[in-house]
Parts: structure tokens; C-alpha cells; sequence
């Protein structure tokens, strides 16, 4: 179903190391403002926020008391949320306004965190954790839409590479420190001081970056 032009015949190009590739990709994401914006904003959520995730074990245990069955209709809700937020997002067609979407959904996706860590209620939590995943979903994958439209063709699976590193690598570092956090003040305080820490991160990107990053490429 997808409809593209022909790229016609590439140039040959000299070989170099793998190295030399990694730092290539590096180079082009720090030297372009806005990319560089989205990568730090998509590594600061995923340290900062998604450890939520591992220590959901606690709040449905120690904290909404409802055992196994309600971690996983926590993850559960969770998952739908994701879903309906890239179901969202496909029904967006131009790219035009996605830097916006971008900040609201990463600034909400730390509100509803924040809401979370303190809820006491298995239904509020359920509710606040579908948008939790709604506004993560949008996010990463507008970041992801962002980014790949203002990456040349040669070096997009380089700066997509990038990409990956902030959004997967940083998750474990974020739940290694979250785990020792929480070890001393508790789960609902890490997640809201992480989730908070979000919320300041959207504010610095939306008031930093233009307002179409797109436009920028």
C-alpha cells in the first residue's frame, strides 16, 4: 500500500569502520537542535518514567492490595492505553504540529504518573494508568515520526539507532536507580519525583524547541 519515488543510483561509498559509522550518527543528532531536543526529552521520560512499570509489583500489592489479579489488570489497562494512543496517532496524516504533541503528551504522561503514585483506589489507578500509556505511546512515537522526517536517507538507520539507545537503554539505568530510590523513600514517592522531574523536562523542550521541528529539517 505504500507509494514512494525511486531513489535512482546511489553513489559508491568509501568503507569505513563501524566506529566511524556510531560517531557519524552521534555527530548529525547533536549538531541538529531540534533531533537533539527530542532525543534528550525521549531519554529523560524513559529514565525518569517508565521505571513506573517495574515497580508495579508494589502498588498492586503492598499499596491498592490487590495481588497478582491486580497487577495485572494494571498492566492490562496499561496496554490498552498504548493502544489507543498509536491508534491516535495513525489517524494524524501530516507531520505539521507533532512538536506540540510532543510536549503536551510527555508533560500529561507525568500528570497522570504523579496521580498514579498517590491513588489509593484500584479504579482510579486503572484509569490514570490507561493514560499513562496513551500519553507515552504518543510520545515515543511522535518523537520517532519527528525525527525520522528530519533524517537524510543515508543516515537514518544511524540516527534511528540513537533513537533506540534512549528509549530502551535508558529504561534499565532509570529502573536500577528507581529501584535503589525506592528502597528508601518508597514507590509512590520515586514514581512521583521521576514523574515530576517529566513534567520539567516537556516544560525546558516546549519552551526551548520551535515550534514546527519539522520544518527545521
Amino acid at each position: 500500500m505504500m507509494r514512494f519515488d525511486g531513489h535512482g543510483q546511489r553513489k559508491p561509498q568509501i568503507e569505513i569502520s563501524a566506529f566511524e559509522h556510531i560517531a557519524e550518527g552521534f555527530r548529525f543528532v547533536f549538531s541538529a537542535p531540534p533531533i537533539r531536543a527530542l532525543m534528550m526529552l525521549l531519554g529523560a521520560v524513559s529514565m525518569l518514567g517508565m521505571p513506573y512499570a517495574v515497580l508495579m509489583p508494589i502498588f498492586a500489592d503492598q499499596i491498592l492490595h490487590a495481588g497478582a489479579h491486580g497487577l495485572g489488570v494494571l498492566m492490562g489497562f496499561s496496554g490498552a492505553g498504548a493502544l489507543l494512543g498509536a491508534i491516535a496517532l495513525a489517524l494524524k496524516n501530516r507531520v505539521q504540529g507533532l512538536g506540540l504533541w510532543v510536549t503536551v503528551s510527555a508533560g500529561m504522561f507525568g500528570v497522570a504518573l504523579v496521580g498514579f503514585a498517590f491513588s489509593r483506589r484500584l479504579w482510579l489507578s486503572c484509569l490514570l494508568i490507561v493514560c499513562t500509556g496513551f500519553f507515552m505511546m504518543v510520545q515515543m512515537s511522535s518523537s520517532n515520526t519527528l525525527i525520522q522526517s528530519m533524517v537524510p536517507d543515508r543516515l537514518r538507520g544511524r540516527v534511528m539507532a540513537v533513537y533506540s539507545m534512549m528509549f530502551m537503554g535508558m529504561a534499565p539505568l532509570g529502573s536500577l536507580l528507581a529501584g535503589m530510590v525506592a528502597d528508601h523513600l518508597g514507590a509512590p514517592r520515586t514514581v512521583a519525583a521521576g514523574a515530576v522531574l517529566c513534567i520539567v523536562a516537556a516544560a525546558v523542550f516546549g519552551y526551548f524547541l520551535p515550534a514546527d521541528p519539522a520544518a527545521r529539517a
